[in-house]
């Protein structure tokens, strides 16, 4: 019994036997899903010790945007699917380059929909794949483990600080003594109810810090205005229909009005935007919005009036 005990002690946290699941089996389906939900609330708590340097690496990762580097996330399993889910919002939430927010996963393709055996045990493979993405010291890899040991990540967290890159690691046990990265995004969110199964409180608290991750760096960027994702692609009718109506709620012009000031400005909220506030034509308020934010553009305009006054659309 005591060498059972011990065995179970050695593992990791996110490993072990959480104290409230041994009869997970017999209880009621209702009882199933509220103790789910209480975990999922723990997953929340676990991420707040880590908001500070959460902070730090998203405004890295601005800086970083900003000289032309990128953001890479190296996962494999649940992990990897995570940050290709982040990675492929950045574009159509923040108008940002498919370049800027990238995701390698253990498997490649094949692993985002199925088990790939002993992927995420090659250490060179990850190692392989920062030196195919060119990796260079303008970038920031960001490599995603629960476990804080999966091979695949720390070979290419290692290659990559070996390259000069800033690396992070986010993950839901504290890393060995081996893992060596600039910051540590950590989540202790201990045992799961379902033993070893990350994709639950581990998996929440993973995806909260990569979306606080992306969302920070771009909004420090301009991306966001009063609340709304102005560099938003309108690549759809639902939208289309918001972009309109983000317009509409911004300049407090009617629905039509704001579907034509849209429409001058090539269908670009952020220009459209500029375009009214400051009564500059297409081309110059895309000219202007390329060196500074729409708020800073905006409020410049607020202390220096031009007698030409706002567009209307």
């Amino acid at each position: 019994m005591g060498r059972s005990r011990s065995k179970r002690t050695a593992l990791p946290p996110t490993e072990r036997l959480h104290p409230r699941a041994d009869d997970l089996d017999l209880v009621s389906t209702e009882e199933v899903v509220r103790r789910l939900h209480q975990e999922d609330e723990a997953a929340v708590r676990a991420v707040r010790p880590a908001l500070r340097e959460v902070a730090r690496v998203a405004r890295a990762v601005s800086d970083a945007l900003r000289a032309g580097g990128r953001l890479l996330y190296v996962g494999a399993g649940t992990s990897g699917r995570l940050g290709v889910l982040d990675a492929s919002e950045c574009p159509p939430t923040f108008g940002a380059s498919p370049q800027q927010v990238q995701a390698v996963i253990a498997g490649g393709r094949r692993a985002m929909t199925h088990a790939v055996e002993g992927a995420e045990d090659d250490a060179e493979a990850g190692a392989a794949s920062m030196i195919r993405l060119r990796v260079e010291s303008r970038d920031v890899v960001c490599g995603i483990s629960a476990s804080a040991r999966t091979p695949f990540v720390l070979g290419a967290l290692e290659e990559a600080r070996r390259r000069g890159a800033r690396t992070v690691l986010v993950c839901c046990n504290r890393p060995g003594p081996r893992v060596r990265v600039e910051h540590v995004l950590l989540a202790e969110t201990g045992p799961e109810l379902v033993a070893g199964s990350t994709r639950l409180k581990a998996g929440t608290a993973t995806k909260l810090i990569l979306n606080a991750l992306t969302t920070a760096a771009f909004v420090t960027q301009g991306k966001v205005y009063r609340g709304r994702m102005v560099d938003v692609r309108p690549t759809n009718e639902k939208l289309r229909a918001r972009a309109t109506r983000m317009v509409a709620e911004l300049t407090d012009l009617s629905p039509a009005a704001a579907a034509r000031l849209l429409e001058r400005a090539r269908g670009e909220v952020k220009v459209a935007l500029a375009m009214h506030f400051t009564g500059l034509p297409e081309k110059e308020a895309k000219r202007r919005l390329k060196q500074t934010t729409l708020r800073d553009l905006v409020s410049n305009k607020n202390k220096n009036p031009s007698p030409s006054g706002r567009g209307t659309g």
